[in-house]
C-alpha cells in the first residue's frame, strides 16, 4: 500500500521552491531588460499555484508502509521538476515545442549537457541563466533540498530510496543527516562561489562566470556560448575549469574533510586514490598522443589532454576541441572514460569509480578463490570487508548498465546513425555526459533527432541519474504488490 498523500506532500513543496527558482530567472531578465522576465514570473505563477493546489495537509494517524513512496518521489521529482522546467522555454518562445523543451530540461536537471538549440548565443540571459541554473539544482540533488531545507517529514520517518548502488560506505560528517546535507550545501555555495570569482578573474563577464560555474559544479556541461568554453579557452579558463571539474567529481564529503584539515580521510580512501589515480594515467596517455602523434606542442597537449580526459571522466561535457579529429586511439580511450565517473557521492554521473573498483578487487579476489576454494576471501574497501551481496547488486547494475546501452544504440542506429554515433550517444546520455563521438561530437547538437529519439533520449538520461535500479524498480509486478 502507497501513501499517495505523503507523496503528493513532497511535489507541492518542491514544485514552490523550483517556482521561487524561475524568479530568480525572471530577475536576471530584469536586469538585463528582456521580455524573457514576463515569462519567467508566469512560469512562476503556473508552477508555484500547481504546488498550492496540490499541497496535502497530514492526518494525525497519517502512515506510511515501507520505502515505496521513497522510489516514486525520487524518479517523480526529477520528472515533475523536467516537466515544469519546460515553462520558461514555451512561455518565452525560445524553443517551440514541448518534446523540445522537455529535451533541454531534462537534459538540465540531470546534468546530461546535451542540447537541441542550434543558437545559443541568440537566446535572452535569463533563458541562458535558467538552463544552467536547473544543473546547478539537478547537480547537488533535489533529493537533498526536499530532506533537509523542507521540514516535509517532522514527525515521520520515511526511507527515501537510495539512488546509488555503489556499495561505497561514506563517512558521515554530522549524525543528523538533515544537519550534514546542508554543510555539504554550503559547500557547494562556497565553490561555486570561488569559481566565479576565479573565471571573473580570467577575463570572463560575471555572467558567462556565473553560469560557467553553475556547470562546472553540477558536471553539467551547458555553456552561454555556442563554441561552449572554446570561447573562452585561454589557459587561464582552462585550467580554473579543469581544477574544479575534479573537485566537482570528488565526494562531497571528502571535500568538507578537506576543508577541515583532515586529510587523512582523503589519503585513506581508496576510491579517491583509485579516481585520481585514473585521471592521472589517462591524462598522461593522452597528453602523449597529442604530443608525438598530433604535433601538439608540450604545453598544449597537456592542457588539452587534462582538460578533455577530466571533462568526461566527471561526465561534465566541456569541450575546447573537436577532438574527433585526434585520431582513432583518442576516439577509443574516450569512449572506454565514458564508463567510468566521478565518486559516489559527487555530482557526476557514470558508473562511477567506486564500482569499477569493486569490481576489479572482487576479479582478483576471484581468482585467489579458485586456488583456495575453501578460503574466505572477502573484497576489502577501506579496510572494511564488502558483503557479498553488494558484490552481486553491482554485478547486476553492470549488467543492466551494458543491456540497457546496447537497446539504446540499436535504438539510435535503427533512426540512420552509424555505430560509432549510437553507441557513443547511448553511453553518453546513460552516463549523463552530454557530447558524444561521431554525429553528436562537440560543437554539434541533437536538434536533427526525430521527436521519437529526443524522447527515447530523454528516458536513457533518466536512467542514468537515477542509476538505473531506481527507475527500474517501479515498471516491476511486484512494487505494487501490499
Amino acid at each position: 500500500m502507497i501513501n499517495f498523500r505523503i507523496i503528493a506532500r513532497v511535489f507541492s513543496l518542491l514544485l514552490i521552491i523550483e517556482g521561487l527558482f524561475m524568479l530568480v530567472s525572471a530577475g536576471i531578465s530584469f536586469l538585463y531588460h528582456e521580455h524573457a522576465a514576463t515569462s519567467f514570473c508566469y512560469s512562476a505563477f503556473i508552477t508555484i499555484v500547481t504546488g498550492v493546489l496540490v499541497y496535502t495537509p497530514f492526518r494525525n494517524e497519517e502512515r506510511i508502509f515501507g520505502n515505496k513512496e521513497g522510489y516514486i518521489i525520487v524518479t517523480g521529482i526529477w520528472l515533475i521538476f523536467s516537466i515544469f522546467g519546460t515553462l520558461p522555454f514555451l512561455i518565452s518562445g525560445s524553443i517551440s515545442s514541448f518534446g523540445d523543451a522537455f529535451f533541454e530540461s531534462m537534459s538540465g536537471f540531470t546534468t546530461t549537457g546535451a542540447t537541441i538549440l542550434t543558437n545559443v548565443e541568440s537566446m535572452p540571459h535569463g533563458i541562458l541563466f535558467w538552463r544552467s541554473l536547473t544543473q546547478w539544482i539537478g547537480g547537488i540533488g533535489i533529493i537533498f533540498i526536499s530532506l533537509s531545507v523542507i521540514p516535509v517529514f517532522k514527525s515521520f520517518n520515511l526511507q527515501i530510496a537510495a539512488i546509488e548502488f555503489s556499495g561505497q560506505q561514506t563517512d558521515k560528517i554530522h549524525p543528523k543527516f538533515k544537519a550534514a546535507a546542508k554543510r555539504l550545501i554550503g559547500i557547494y555555495l562556497l565553490l561555486t562561489l570561488i569559481e566565479v570569482i576565479l573565471l571573473s578573474l580570467g577575463g570572463m563577464s560575471y555572467f558567462d562566470a556565473i553560469c560557467h560555474s553553475f556547470s562546472t559544479l553540477s558536471t553539467g556541461g551547458f555553456s552561454t556560448r555556442n563554441n561552449g568554453i572554446a570561447s573562452f579557452s585561454t589557459p587561464y579558463i582552462m585550467i580554473v575549469v579543469t581544477a574544479f571539474m575534479f573537485i566537482a567529481g570528488t565526494n562531497m564529503t571528502l571535500i568538507y574533510f578537506g576543508l577541515k584539515g583532515n586529510f587523512k580521510k582523503i589519503t585513506g580512501n581508496n576510491e579517491f586514490v583509485f579516481y585520481s589515480l585514473i585521471s592521472f594515467i589517462f591524462v598522461v596517455l593522452v597528453s602523449l598522443i597529442l604530443y608525438f602523434k598530433m604535433g601538439f606542442t608540450f604545453g598544449k597537449a597537456i592542457l588539452d589532454g587534462s582538460f578533455h580526459v577530466i571533462s568526461i571522466i566527471t561526465t561534465t561535457g566541456f569541450y575546447t576541441q573537436d577532438h574527433n579529429l585526434w585520431g582513432s586511439i583518442i576516439l577509443i580511450i574516450f569512449f572506454v572514460l565514458m564508463f567510468t565517473g566521478g565518486t559516489t557521492g559527487s555530482t557526476s554521473g557514470g558508473i562511477k569509480i567506486v564500482r569499477l573498483l569493486l569490481i576489479t578487487k572482487n576479479s582478483r579476489q576471484e581468482l585467489k578463490r579458485q586456488i583456495h576454494p575453501n578460503a574466505v576471501i572477502p573484497v576489502r574497501l577501506d579496510n572494511r570487508p564488502v558483503p557479498q551481496s553488494t558484490i552481486y547488486n553491482l554485478l547486476v547494475f553492470m549488467i543492466l548498465y551494458v543491456f540497457i546501452m546496447c537497446i539504446g544504440t540499436f535504438v539510435i542506429s535503427f533512426m540512420g546513425y552509424d555505430m560509432i554515433t549510437s553507441f557513443s550517444t547511448s553511453a553518453s546520455m546513460l552516463g549523463n555526459i552530454g557530447p558524444a563521438l561521431g554525429t553528436f561530437g562537440p560543437f554539434t547538437n541533437y536538434s536533427a533527432l526525430p521527436m521519437a529519439g529526443k524522447w527515447f533520449l530523454s528516458l536513457l538520461m533518466l536512467l542514468g541519474r537515477l542509476e538505473l535500479l531506481t527507475v527500474m524498480i517501479l515498471f516491476s509486478r511486484n512494487f505494487y504488490r501490499n
